[in-house]
């Protein structure tokens, strides 16, 4: 993450004030690109992996346009890399300018109007096959001359091999070769059968949850979680020793119906089932802590239209989504 620093911003170097009108303009919307990659990565190494090339190349670009106009951009050092005040402005404007020079080549190409073709969108299963359908059919109809490939996995999306144009995630992303839209947080609860519970003290505290048999998924917990109490903020780990471990969502809240353990599971798959008396929410003053959602794509200079629109479509629809799954206020950005 890189931090805005308010420091005293070093003089720099006189430059002559046609330094920068002498670059080339492919090569200055290489240079800003390259300057919001770098932010938006979080450090020149993992900017360079997204962009496929080296860190000095990464390096060397962001020195050209420091020097060209004549200000530093970035403080950095081992640890951390920080934004001075001009750097911060200088993001600022050439997010605005970038948008707007795609947005030009997106006119000039006609694509708004003509957006067609085949989309490849990987999902997780159980999003994938109820909640994410309603923004699916909505970008459907807004462009119906694209043809959508809809492929559910839970493992993570191999871009290349699979041929995918854009996965959509729940859970952090780690890799850092792809650009990550944050579409959402998924609030989540803790569960148990009331099968389980007959002959056992309800649990009080965190700490009676170990007591108890467990179901585990991998991808978001396996032997441990933290829980944090909603009005004081403490927070607590409960260590366990796993009955049951699913890579489903689905199947974790169905083996929890069953009575095999406790579970942690997205609370819109769950809340059915504590409406009508399958399960019962363990401890809910004490939260589990939100899934992120986040839609990922391959780093490129150019998107095709069908890409473009579905982001666009996903960020305006994913927080109602969550909102009506949960019943109440989404996290989304």
């Amino acid at each position: 993450m890189i931090y805005v620093s308010r420091m005293t911003k070093p003089s720099p170097a006189p430059v002559p004030t046609s330094a920068f009108a002498a670059t080339g303009l492919t090569d200055r919307i290489e240079l800003m690109q390259t300057f919001v990659r770098i932010v938006e990565a979080g450090s020149l190494s993992a900017a360079a992996a997204q962009l496929g090339t080296t860190q000095p190349t990464i390096s060397r670009r962001l020195q050209t346009l420091e020097r060209s106009l004549g200000v530093r951009l970035l403080q950095r050092s081992t640890h951390a890399m920080k934004m001075t005040e001009d750097g911060e402005r200088c993001y600022e404007r050439a997010k605005d300018l970038l948008a707007g020079w795609d947005e030009l080549e997106s006119e000039l190409r006609g694509a708004r109007q003509h957006a067609e073709g085949t989309l490849r969108v990987a999902v997780p299963h159980a999003f994938g096959q109820k909640q994410l359908i309603g923004p699916l059919a909505q970008f459907m109809r807004r462009h119906p001359r694209i043809t959508v490939e809809w492929l559910l996995h839970d493992r993570a999306a191999d871009f290349i091999s699979q041929g995918i144009d854009c996965a959509i995630q729940v859970g952090e992303v780690h890799d850092p070769s792809v650009v990550a839209i944050h579409l959402a947080e998924v609030p989540r609860m803790t569960v148990a059968a009331p099968a389980l519970l007959e002959g056992r003290s309800l649990p009080r505290h965190p700490a009676d949850l170990a007591e108890l048999p467990w179901i585990a998924i991998p991808a978001f917990y396996r032997r441990e979680v933290t829980l944090t109490h909603e009005q004081s903020g403490e927070q607590r780990h409960v260590s366990f020793r796993p009955r049951l471990v699913t890579d489903s969502l689905y199947s974790l809240r169905n083996a929890a119906i069953e009575g095999l353990g406790v579970a942690v599971g997205s609370s819109w798959v769950l809340q059915e089932d504590l409406a009508e008396g399958r399960l019962v929410q363990l401890l809910p003053q004490w939260q589990p802590a939100p899934l992120p959602v986040s839609l990922m794509y391959p780093y490129a200079r150019f998107y095709p239209a069908r890409l473009r629109h579905f982001i666009d479509t996903m960020k305006e629809a994913m927080p109602a989504v969550v909102h009506k799954a949960v019943g109440w206020g989404a996290l989304g950005r």
